[in-house]
């Protein structure tokens, strides 16, 4: 589903924003794909690690990665991504928004807020019954278990690649309440992993309703799909593009 007005696309620019750790490193295989499809692509690496850093610097990041180029600017952005991605288009054009299991923002809402205001706790703890798992600590608690909720389908190579550009996620942001009054007039599209263990599918098709009155498009994989089904991730991309073409010709 789609949301504000269309633009054409042909010559474009994917910007692929990640999440919370900020690691450009989890689009790498995406960004791939994309590439050998003959695309321009940005992966953005955000200051996370950085106590100084809010939302302010991590909407400066993204803008200094785009730099000048001038083609149609594609954003994508994974979970946390979702509170910098929709400020980035009050100050550049930008043709596409793509949310992947996104943590979709309200005004005046932060994102340490958002965990209980959007009940995620709640939808984590019922998908875990319904899968046959016992009750569990949520992110930010010691007791968090990563290879549980984030790394449970990523490929062995992969996830061990990882941890050599795993960052800590400062606090600093999770306080900043989102500054825009409404989200931005620009087409969004909305990605959700069927096996998403953090943001279960059924929560995600809540909030996408709730938030922004769409309905998310779904693939297999959990929370870190760009990691896991990387090819399909942007085959995905490359037909949000080509339905956004063709609909405003």
């Amino acid at each position: 589903m789609s949301f504000g007005r269309a633009r054409r696309l042909q010559n474009v620019t994917f910007v692929l924003i990640p999440g919370a750790g900020g690691a450009a490193w989890y689009w790498h295989r995406v960004e791939s794909a994309l590439r050998k499809r003959g695309h321009d692509v940005v992966a953005v690496d955000l200051p996370a690690d950085d106590e100084t850093a809010g939302l302010p610097e991590y909407v400066e990041a993204i803008l200094a990665a785009i730099g000048d180029r001038q083609a149609d600017l594609v954003l994508v952005a994974q979970s946390m991504g979702a509170f910098s991605a929709p400020q980035v288009c009050a100050q550049r054009p930008v043709a596409l928004l793509v949310l992947v299991n996104p943590m979709i923002p309200v005004p005046g809402e932060t994102a340490g807020d958002w965990w209980a205001n959007t009940g995620q706790a709640e939808a984590m703890r019922a998908n875990d019954a319904r899968e046959g798992r016992g009750a569990a600590a949520g992110p930010g608690d010691p007791a968090f278990d990563e290879v549980t909720y984030f790394l449970h389908d990523v490929p062995e190579h992969v996830a061990a690649a990882g941890a050599a550009h795993q960052r800590g996620q400062a606090g600093t942001p999770f306080g900043q309440p989102w500054p825009l009054e409404a989200w931005p007039d620009v087409p969004t599209r909305m990605l959700t992993g069927r096996d998403d263990r953090l943001f279960p599918a059924e929560f995600q098709r809540r909030l996408a309703a709730q938030r922004l009155g769409i309905a998310p498009d779904e693939i297999d994989g959990g929370h870190l799909v760009a990691l896991v089904h990387p090819a399909r991730v942007a085959d995905y991309l490359e037909s949000c593009r080509a339905q956004i073409a063709r609909g405003s010709q």
